[in-house]
């Protein structure tokens, strides 16, 4: 099983940094950063803040799981994820059959703004 400190030297080197000047960097000493990368301590939050505003992925340093890429996520966000979690697999069904089905409609639809919307689409968009 790969450790933090293996972790933390794999992430130093795909900085192509050397343990002094990725120590400066996060403002530790040399040293320091060695003893971290062997596992013979555990670094502290302000060493773990450090790294991460260098950009380095804190949850992979820890747990060895990439922390995934999705960009910022508003409150609606989470509260569909946290619904989506909770519900029962026909309920999930629906909601990704519902949130698919946009992604293959056709970009020529004009939806007008009459009050008659139904999933998206005007009622009475076809009926010319």
């Amino acid at each position: 099983m790969v450790s933090i400190g293996e972790r933390i030297r794999e992430e130093r080197k795909k900085l192509q940094l050397s343990q002094a000047d990725f120590a400066k960097s996060v403002g530790c000493s040399r040293n320091a950063q060695a003893v971290y990368e062997r596992n013979e301590s555990l670094p502290g939050a302000a060493y773990l803040l450090s790294l991460s505003s260098m950009g380095i992925d804190i949850q992979y340093v820890l747990t060895g799981h990439r922390t995934p890429d999705i960009g910022e996520i508003s409150n609606d966000e989470l509260d569909l994820i946290k619904l989506y979690r909770t519900a029962p697999l026909a309920v999930k069904a629906a909601a990704l059959a519902a949130l698919t089905a946009g992604n293959s409609a056709s970009n020529s639809i004009s939806v007008s703004g009459s009050g008659n919307r139904i999933a998206g689409r005007d009622f009475n968009e076809n009926k010319k």
